[in-house]
């Protein structure tokens, strides 16, 4: 399905893959400051952040699937079939429809304590938004320099649990997906060492013996365990090429290849896409499944005091450079 992630040099960036056996048609779409978001419940929003993110654009509403604002708060939906539970419209509540919760965050909150706020008082619903788009069954992260949440609305209501690794996938619910990582605690990017008697004369065969049991399949737990390894023992560069270089293994980790997931006859789940946004600077950079070259939008290059949004299609083509 998808993975997300954080990560933290000298500036702050956070993105996502999509992984999915199709696409609708997903742009990168720049929101500006003064374009009418028109909130199903809590009336229409034309002065707010700026946003910048990857979105499907329908009726001229961005849609989006993650995004950051101007101010540097990220957030990402990601499948949570099974389990997301949305509730029903109250009169007198702060009622927010699934498919604007995103756009609703990030043009109100400058930061995650402000998130926290507003989302204590929220009332997260599943109207659709039309009859073409019914309410996907989502969870989220949110998250900024200083941390990350996660937000998953079930039968039992709104939980919001801190994410102290910054990372989520998909099923199941986030608190079993952090006690599951009790049962790979001993992993290291170190070499383990011999705990038999000396006398049973084991060694080492092979660099990269302090991960064995690191999984490697595709399903989302074992996806949020291999990130959360990778992300925690990362090491990179303090500037940009090198902490956006680094950003895309992080995900390249659990990169979709086709073929290796089957969904149905004949179809298979790939990684549609991989998303790394600068959340300091307003960068949104992306690869594709078809174009490994990272291709970058910067938001603070348009007029974010406009109307109107700023649509830019995602450039598929793979660019191979000769070198002779």
């Amino acid at each position: 399905m998808c993975t997300a992630a954080t990560y933290k040099t000298k500036d702050f960036y956070m993105g996502r893959t999509l992984d999915y056996e199709f696409s609708y048609g997903e742009e990168i779409i720049i929101t500006p400051r003064n374009y009418p978001f028109k909130f199903r419940y809590t009336g229409e929003d034309s002065s707010h952040y700026a946003i910048i993110g990857m979105a499907h654009v329908t009726d001229d509403y961005p849609l989006y699937y993650d995004a950051v604002n101007e101010k540097g708060l990220g957030m990402a939906g990601l499948n949570f079939v099974g389990n997301a539970v949305y509730g029903e419209p109250v009169d007198g509540s702060k009622n927010v429809a699934q498919f604007e919760f995103i756009p609703w965050i990030l043009s109100k909150c400058g930061n995650l304590d402000e998130a926290r706020k507003a989302l204590s008082t929220l009332n997260l619903v599943g109207t659709p938004y039309s009859d073409n788009f019914p309410a996907a069954k989502l969870h989220w992260i949110i998250a900024d320099k200083s941390g990350a949440i996660t937000v998953e609305s079930v039968a039992e209501g709104l939980k919001i649990y801190d994410n102290p690794v910054g990372v989520l996938t998909n099923n199941p619910p986030f608190d079993r997906q952090m006690f599951m990582l009790n049962n790979y605690m001993h992993l290291s990017p170190k070499q383990p060492e011999n705990m038999f008697p000396e006398n049973v004369g084991l060694e080492t065969y092979s660099r990269g013996m302090g991960a064995l049991g690191l999984p490697g399949d595709l399903s989302s737990a074992s996806r949020f365990v291999r990130t959360a390894f990778v992300k925690t023992n990362s090491i990179s560069g303090e500037g940009e090429n090198d902490s956006v270089g680094q950003f895309f293994h992080i995900l390249g980790s659990v990169d979709q290849q086709r073929g290796c997931c089957e969904v149905a006859e004949g179809k298979y789940e790939i990684t549609i896409y991989t998303s790394c946004c600068n959340a300091d600077k307003g960068i949104y950079y992306y690869t594709t499944y078809t174009n490994h070259q990272i291709t970058a939008v910067d938001m603070h290059r348009e007029n974010l005091d406009g109307t109107s949004l700023v649509r830019y299609r995602m450039i598929q083509e793979e660019n191979i450079l000769s070198q002779n």
